[in-house]
């Protein structure tokens, strides 16, 4: 019970690697905050960390909206008292060659993802210094350093840009002993079922490339990790990009 005492936001925890990493948190003592669009599925990850026997509250919340992330965290803050621990999951993704991405498609991938997570950090930033720090966690994905991009620029694009803003705001924001880094998970999330189904035989490929030859478990690989990484014995990593993905991906 590691976490006993620390208030945790997590977005897109209604399902998914978002769903994993509120449960290994709540597991190790944490309260966490679970947000998403979908209120039912928030009652449902609520639920099952009630039967866990931890403690949770869910804030439905847009993280395209501005509006909406700045009263999650004034909620989380009123019914918590602080915060001490961010999970920017929640993201729309933008798949397909360029000339098949939409404006429309590219701008809800920037503006649920790096703008999100730039909107998130500053507004949890304040109670974290409050509390003598804290740690963020941003999403990326492997997809940003493929040797081929074809079909994922702009996913790309929007993944690396979150990874930019990790590594400014662990400057600036270290001496306040607030540690920022990003993950890049492959978990077996409803998205990646999703896509192993559209595309076969591209999966096959991609799980040859896998050294340890499966993809995580959304709780006890990757919600395990964040718990981790959460540790005081981890308190000197900051800035870092950290590949959850049984070896396959080289950030170096």
């Amino acid at each position: 019970m590691q976490l006993t005492g620390k208030t945790a936001l997590v977005t897109g925890a209604g399902q998914g690697v978002g769903q994993g990493i509120v449960l290994a948190l709540a597991r190790a003592g944490a309260t966490v905050v679970v947000s998403g669009r979908t209120e039912s599925k928030l009652e449902t990850t609520c639920a099952a960390i009630a039967k866990a026997g931890g403690s949770a509250i869910a804030v439905p919340a847009n993280v395209k909206s501005a509006g909406e992330l700045k009263a999650l965290v004034a909620a989380t803050v009123a019914h918590t008292g602080g915060l001490d621990i961010l999970v920017n999951n929640a993201q729309e993704v933008p798949l397909g060659a360029l000339l098949e991405v939409t404006d429309e498609a590219f701008a809800a991938g920037f503006e649920s993802g790096p703008l999100a997570s730039f909107r998130l950090m500053k507004l949890a930033h304040p109670h974290m210094k409050a509390r003598g720090g804290g740690t963020i966690f941003n999403l990326a994905s492997s997809a940003g350093i493929r040797w081929d991009m074809t079909g994922y620029g702009a996913y790309a694009a929007v993944k690396q840009a979150i990874r930019s803003l990790t590594r400014a705001a662990a400057a600036e924001w270290g001496r306040d002993n607030i540690r920022v880094l990003t993950i890049a998970p492959h978990a077996a999330s409803p998205g990646l079922k999703g896509w192993i189904e559209n595309n076969p035989e591209e999966a096959e490929a991609f799980f040859r490339t896998i050294p340890l030859g499966r993809v995580g478990d959304c709780e006890h690989d990757i919600g395990a990790a964040v718990v981790a990484l959460c540790a005081p014995g981890m308190g000197y990593l900051t800035g870092a990009t950290i590949p959850l993905d049984g070896g396959q991906a080289n950030f170096d």
